[in-house]
């Protein structure tokens, strides 16, 4: 369950939150959590996935609670699918307000650079950083043409630390310097862009994806995971959504160009 009372904090607004599907798994994903969040706090919702059937779980929940949301498939690493999302927000429900990018895949040709292979590479560049620049691109042109909007990437620690697969590093990496280069576009005519970094998270992609490459059981996993975070446990999706909504809000409205970690310390061990 999501903490606290978020009623009215994007009350009005549409927003678009990509990868808002549910992997299968006992708890919530980061991008069904922001869209369920984001909905209970007034917003449009248009749910974004790769995997219709998911997209529609995700807007289905939202509307059994009394919000409103629109499901639509669409792969965002293809330039036309990603101006398709555009126009599917405005068709719904409204121009957009607010996008979340929020997709991003590990591949198992992934590794360290000696390992990593030239097929996972280019395939993960293409997904996680050039599809949420495909779909920022969509959308930033009608934010400043209102001189209003919020844009909140969804990147990873991974992205300045760890060391054993390139192609995620490197595309998250990438994440929080589009960050700050949309920032800068943006901010004179303002509209907003910030970056999350969540670290050990027990989300569905995470727990079972990893324990099936690994071949260990997921509660063996978690344990192994919750031991590595200096707080002693890992986040969930939850974490994720209200840091997403505090940064798509209007309580965020003199932040720009910021990498937010939650990471529950993981970024700030040294060593």
């Amino acid at each position: 369950m999501s903490l606290g009372d978020v009623t009215g904090r994007l009350q009005g607004k549409t927003a678009i939150v990509c990868g808002a599907g549910q992997t299968p798994g006992d708890t919530i994903g980061n991008g069904k959590a922001i869209a369920l969040l984001f909905a209970r706090a007034g917003a449009r919702v248009l749910c974004v996935d790769r995997d219709a059937a998911r997209a529609g779980s995700t807007a289905a929940e939202i509307h059994a609670e009394g919000g409103a949301a629109q499901p639509f498939a669409a792969d965002v690493s293809q330039p036309d699918e990603a101006d398709a999302i555009a126009e599917a927000a405005v068709d719904a429900f409204g121009p957009p307000d607010v996008l979340v990018n929020n997709v991003g895949i590990g591949e198992r040709g992934d590794g360290p650079p000696h390992k990593l292979t030239e097929e996972a590479f280019d395939h993960t560049l293409q997904v996680n950083l050039k599809g949420a620049w495909l779909v920022t691109k969509a959308v930033m042109p009608g934010m400043l043409e209102r001189r209003a909007g919020a844009i909140v990437n969804i990147s990873s620690l991974a992205s300045i630390a760890g060391g054993f697969q390139m192609a995620y590093e490197v595309s998250k990496a990438g994440m929080n310097r589009m960050t700050l280069s949309v920032a800068m576009a943006g901010a004179k005519r303002g509209v907003r862009c910030n970056a999350i970094t969540p670290g050990l998270m027990d989300t569905p992609m995470a727990i079972r994806g990893i324990s099936a490459m690994r071949g260990i059981p997921e509660d063996d996993l978690r344990r192994e995971r919750a031991a590595r975070v200096p707080m002693g446990f890992m986040g969930n999706g939850w974490d994720t959504a209200h840091a997403a909504l505090f940064l798509a809000s209007d309580e965020a409205r003199f932040i720009t160009g910021a990498i937010l970690p939650v990471d529950g310390g993981g970024s700030a061990r040294i060593g």
